[in-house]
């Protein structure tokens, strides 16, 4: 008898046990539900509470326009009601093959001005004669009227009202949607943000793709804020395009503009989309000015993205040549302008496989430098002379010493080893640098040959310099001038290359050297000191008239005119 009892309390506990677990499973859902639910229900108790308000829904009415192409409207439903942080606007045409344009333009009007403006304004594809846009409240919570407007059937750019209503949005959460024009629609344009206002801290990425746009199209960039804009224009590859924006003007909403091509104007832009971006940075930058030498002879600069820089008296270009671009292959070096006041300084650097990476020197000491840089005239004739063309303009702020006379410059590798090389090898013996550059003088005088072919047949080029008068031991006076200033400088001692014109009744362009001996600045001329020409040949004869010269005799056959850098 006690088995049997004790078979009934096991069997009762048991039971009682299953009940126990299954109430408290049930109850724990019913408590995940009622949570979920409290989280919406306030701005939906908003909601339900402000349409109280209004009273009586009145219907949405449509235009005689609407009725005229075929018009209906399956949301909104109403012509003024409350929103919980957005709304979808849904309609469908019955007559929309003859309308001039596959969009409908749906523009929302907030009733105050706000961080991010009062209006945005949706271009939506019209699909089989549908088109339906889901709309976020940019301003957050307020009062909002929403118009719909569709293409004429007779003009094109031309829109009709259809629709208007007022949503009361409860949601203060702010979300303006990224919306496109018609142009950024056919470019089949999309960004990297679902949203059109984003913040940034003094510069934004910028990433995106545009399918239907070709490897030979741009996107052109334009900044504005206040009275102040910018615009630069660059590449797509592979459909996709990426660009670090600097966002020049200090803290605040900074309104970046996206332009594509259009189709049937060159060289035009059609606004694509516009983000508003937020700068929390205080910094104000330079904008770099970009000529249409940039686009037209395809480069695309790297680094830097805007000017006013601090340097330390060196600085870094980097970028890239279109190979497709007018002149792409040829284009072999870039050149670069910097100016302190009265002071320029030209440098080269090479472009090889289409791209440069290279620094320059800010050789005037400190202060405000402007910097241009350029590409080179593509000449078929032979010149002593050089042209080029500025695509990119900025400035830069050098905290450098001056050194001027010093530093390796166009021409002028002074810091290369095989400069320093041959002028230790020819000053061995000398101590004072009046010794070292007497030791110069007579080197580059006795050991290069004047080249008269490369004088009479003007067979300039831009690498001209002391390394290959060094490897070729022959050249013109500027390429003298190159290897002696070279060598001094290598040797620590302050030289320039000096312009002039030299000759008896007819003087020609010519090339000289000074060079800082004791803190006196003393002239060599080594070209008129290695010989002469008679009958169109070089006859070699190395004389020493020319290290130091009487300045007056000297002043009889030499013209000085200035000195590069």
């Amino acid at each position: 008898m006690k088995q049997k009892w004790s078979l009934w309390i096991f069997l009762l506990c048991l039971l009682t046990g299953l009940l126990l677990v299954t109430a408290c499973s049930d109850s724990d859902a019913i408590s995940e539900e009622t949570n979920a639910h409290n989280k919406e229900e306030p701005y939906e108790i908003e909601v339900k509470k402000m349409n109280e308000e209004i009273g009586e829904q009145e219907p949405l009415k449509l235009t005689s326009y609407s009725e005229e192409i075929g018009v209906t409207i399956k949301e909104p439903l109403y012509k003024e009601f409350a929103a919980n942080g957005h709304v979808s606007v849904n309609g469908e045409i019955e007559k929309y093959q003859g309308l001039q344009s596959d969009y409908a333009w749906i523009k929302v009007r907030a009733s105050k001005e706000g961080a991010v403006g009062r209006q945005l304004e949706y271009y939506t594809p019209i699909e089989d004669g549908k088109f339906k846009q889901d709309i976020h409240f940019f301003n957050g919570e307020g009062e909002y009227s929403v118009s719909v407007q569709l293409p004429s059937r007779d003009r094109e750019n031309y829109y009709y009202d259809t629709a208007s209503f007022t949503v009361h949005n409860v949601n203060p959460e702010a979300n303006r949607d990224m919306t496109l024009t018609p142009f950024g629609h056919d470019a089949e344009l999309s960004l990297n943000t679902k949203s059109s206002y984003v913040k940034g801290n003094e510069v934004f990425t910028l990433n995106g793709a545009a399918a239907n746009l070709a490897d030979d199209d741009t996107i052109m960039l334009r900044l504005k804020k206040d009275s102040e804009n910018w615009k630069h224009v660059i590449p797509i590859k592979n459909g996709e395009f990426s660009y670090d924006v600097p966002l020049f003007y200090g803290k605040g909403i900074h309104e970046l503009e996206i332009l594509v091509p259009d189709e049937d104007r060159d060289q035009y832009y059609q606004t694509a989309t516009t983000l508003l971006i937020d700068n929390e940075s205080d910094r104000v930058m330079s904008p770099i000015e970009y000529a249409d030498t940039y686009l037209e002879r395809g480069v695309t600069l790297e680094s830097p993205q805007f000017g006013g820089e601090e340097s330390s008296g060196q600085y870094k270009i980097k970028g890239s040549i279109d190979p497709k671009a007018e002149f792409g292959r040829e284009t072999t070096h870039i050149y670069i302008t910097t100016k302190k006041g009265e002071d320029e300084a030209l440098d080269v650097i090479p472009v090889e496989d289409f791209t440069f990476d290279d620094s320059f020197y800010l050789r005037f000491g400190p202060g405000t430098y402007e910097v241009t840089l350029s590409v080179p005239e593509i000449k078929e004739e032979n010149s002593d002379y050089f042209r080029f063309f500025g695509f990119a303009k900025f400035e830069v702020e050098s905290t450098g010493e001056d050194k001027r006379d010093l530093l390796p410059s166009r021409g002028v590798q002074s810091d290369s080893p095989e400069i320093k090389k041959q002028a230790e090898i020819v000053t061995a013996d000398n101590r004072s640098d009046r010794d070292k550059a007497k030791s110069i003088y007579d080197y580059v005088a006795k050991n290069v040959s004047y080249d008269v072919e490369k004088y009479e047949n003007d067979d300039f080029n831009w690498d001209d310099s002391a390394l290959k008068t060094l490897e070729s031991k022959t050249g013109v006076c500027q390429d003298y001038a190159y290897l002696a200033i070279a060598m001094l400088r290598a040797s620590g001692i302050e030289a320039r290359f000096v312009e002039g014109r030299a000759g008896g009744i007819f003087p020609g362009r010519h090339a000289w050297v000074e060079a800082n001996l004791d803190d006196e600045w003393i002239t060599l001329d080594p070209t008129w000191g290695s010989g002469y020409l008679k009958n169109g040949k070089f006859v070699p004869a190395f004389n020493e008239d020319y290290f130091n010269p009487d300045m007056n005799e000297f002043k009889k056959t030499h013209t000085r005119t200035g000195v590069s850098y």
